[in-house]
């Protein structure tokens, strides 16, 4: 019997699509780009163990150790506060180099300071520069990505600083190794993380330039190319530079290799007062959202937890440095590994289902935690199902936030900003987020002595319990979307992204019928 036809014309209807393959160019950005989030991971990691022989080489006091510890993170407003307009000026790659050499000089400072003075001002010179690279890192990854690995892509910047973490914590436990540690280690430690960031300001150089800064210049040619080499096809290119073109207020029409642009346009003037003073009811929305998870990230105690994972682990019944420092090197190694985990996952689920499952992890391991350490404060004896329950705990813990709640905040919050708003927008982001992180380092052995260390961790808890709430009811799918067109997901947001799902399904694949979906069940 011959076959109908019609029946086999439509066969290939039935065909299940070829998996687009990740553009490899977009990618070696990303990857080099994001390579300036070490800094802040390795100077987190490297402290925790260096402030143990500082605390004894200088004789300092546990609030002198706090401070030392927390205050790069205030140092580094100053950074991200300046990155906002230098990347407006000087374009995002140079912004890098300009991350790459602050740090440089800091950790020199540092690693040959010879009073607690001059540390701390060696502090203050590194602060700056990791200020710089967390606030141009993620802006610059997520204005190079095609919107289909958007999520995967801007993931990067978090796993650099969980890989800096990683070799912060082995460089102590290296280190610690070496005669008089007391004196000479801990110099080390703080000195060889000037070698990054040579390498970083090197290969800075061979990237491009942001195809939206370099359209905010009227660089319409230099753009497109770089647009056909990151985009997943020339269509591709063709709508994203469309999009940029009519962010910017250039006319559709004008395909000149260069355009003049107003002042205004190119260096943001204007912007403060449309983000704070007058600010339209989606891009109020944009604000809260960008805030409030960087809030959260860091008021959930992650630092807390990096900062002084040796203070805890001695909490917990490990007296020995070097089991200590061994620790703390797991707790890099699962970071990093869940923090792998999420990159593969970010464009495949979506934000808001991996963000509150990793944040309700972190829930239970912190309260978990904080029971666990209390019956060892309450006990004269060692207990040791809660030191191995105090472990692993710490454990889930850092491996929950890296699934989610880590790289997420950076995802988000520099994807969501309008194009002209987004290099000011996302440093405000960061500012809270240093802020928060800040005050949580400097008060946090202040605040387990008043409360005891379970009860700091039963604080945590509930604040990562307001956070799920918050995430739940505010924050919208933003799964497949181009950065031009996140603006419409928000202000009114459930009505207007469930609208926004059914009528955009191009480009982000099924993510607008999921987007609906998220939305639909989040109403």
């Amino acid at each position: 019997m011959a076959a109908d036809p019609k029946t086999q014309m439509a066969l290939p209807d039935f065909d299940v699509p070829k998996k687009r393959k990740r553009n490899k160019f977009a990618l070696a950005c990303a990857f080099l780009a994001s390579m300036s989030s070490v800094l802040l991971g390795y100077d987190i990691g490297v402290m925790s163990g260096a402030a143990i022989f500082i605390k004894d080489d200088f004789q300092l006091s546990d609030i002198k150790i706090e401070i030392l510890v927390g205050i790069l993170n205030l140092y580094s407003l100053i950074g991200s506060a300046a990155a906002g307009r230098t990347s407006d000026w000087i374009g995002r790659r140079y912004t890098m180099v300009v991350a790459a050499v602050i740090f440089f000089a800091g950790a020199l400072l540092m690693g040959f300071a010879t009073n607690y003075s001059f540390l701390m001002f060696g502090r203050f010179v590194a602060g700056v520069g990791v200020g710089y690279a967390l606030m141009i890192a993620p802006v610059y990854t997520a204005e190079v990505s095609p919107a289909s690995s958007r999520g995967f892509l801007t993931s990067f910047p978090e796993v650099f600083i969980n890989a800096g973490i990683l070799l912060g914590y082995v460089s102590n436990y290296g280190f610690s190794k070496i005669p008089n540690p007391t004196k000479m280690g801990w110099r080390f430690m703080l000195g060889i993380g000037a070698v990054p960031s040579v390498f970083l300001a090197v290969v800075v150089l061979f990237m491009p330039e942001s195809p939206r800064w370099l359209v905010l210049q009227g660089r319409l040619g230099d753009a497109k190319k770089v647009l056909d080499r990151t985009s997943d096809s020339k269509e591709e290119a063709l709508m994203r530079l469309a999009d940029i073109k009519q962010a910017a207020g250039i006319p559709l029409e004008c395909n000149d290799d260069v355009v003049v642009i107003t002042k205004k346009a190119t260096h943001g003037e204007g912007v403060w007062r449309e983000l704070l003073l007058h600010p339209t009811p989606a891009v109020r929305h944009i604000l809260i959202c960008g805030i409030g998870i960087h809030f959260f990230q860091q008021a959930s105690g992650i630092d807390a937890v990096v900062l002084y994972s040796p203070r805890i682990f001695e909490k917990a019944g490990i007296t020995s440095s070097n089991e200590k420092l061994l620790a703390t090197v797991a707790v890099g190694v699962v970071k990093t590994l869940f923090i792998l985990v999420a990159t593969f996952l970010l464009d495949r689920i979506g934000r808001r289902p991996l963000l509150l499952t990793s944040v309700a992890g972190m829930i239970l391991s912190l309260t978990t935690l904080g029971m666990a350490l209390t019956v060892i404060d309450h006990t004269d004896r060692k207990v040791m199902w809660a030191v191995v329950l105090c472990i692993s705990m710490v454990l889930m813990f850092v491996a929950s936030f890296s699934i989610g709640m880590g790289p997420i905040t950076w995802v988000y919050s520099s994807e969501i900003f309008p194009l002209k708003l987004r290099a000011q927008g996302t440093s405000m982001g960061v500012a809270v987020n240093r802020v928060t992180s800040g005050i949580l380092s400097m008060t946090f052995l202040s605040l387990y002595k008043a409360i005891t260390i379970g009860g700091a961790f039963f604080l945590f808890a509930a604040v990562a319990s307001v956070a799920w709430i918050f995430f739940y009811t505010t924050l919208p799918e933003t799964q497949g979307k181009t950065l031009e067109e996140m603006e419409g997901l928000f202000g009114n947001f459930r009505r207007k992204s469930a609208v926004a799902g059914k009528k955009k399904t191009g480009g982000g694949g099924d993510g607008g019928v999921q987007l609906a979906a998220a939305n639909g069940r989040s109403s």
